[in-house]
């Protein structure tokens, strides 16, 4: 998979209702994820502000590939990790 195709995912993963975060793991050392801008915690229609970054995994991604090789997940992890709004 190449890394284009990975940005693509987590965008349109983005676009669903009450997703503001969406990470696809590509290797151990490499994630894209995409974050959608909220404002007061809650997610406003109409226009929409994504950061994407395409790099290392942060502490708390760390920790997700430290539980998918011990469940002997292989990488790249098929499902894209999404986070909601609550």
């Amino acid at each position: 998979m190449t890394k284009i195709e990975a940005v693509s995912q987590v965008v349109r993963a983005l676009m669903t209702d009450n997703v503001y975060k969406a990470t696809k793991y590509l290797s151990e050392k490499e994630t894209v994820k995409a974050t959608r801008r909220r404002f007061k915690k809650k997610i406003r229609k109409g226009n929409m502000e994504i950061s994407l970054v395409i790099g290392k995994p942060n502490f708390e991604e760390r920790e997700f590939i430290k539980k998918c090789k011990k469940a002997k997940e292989s990488f790249p992890v098929k499902k894209i990790q999404l986070k909601y709004v609550r």
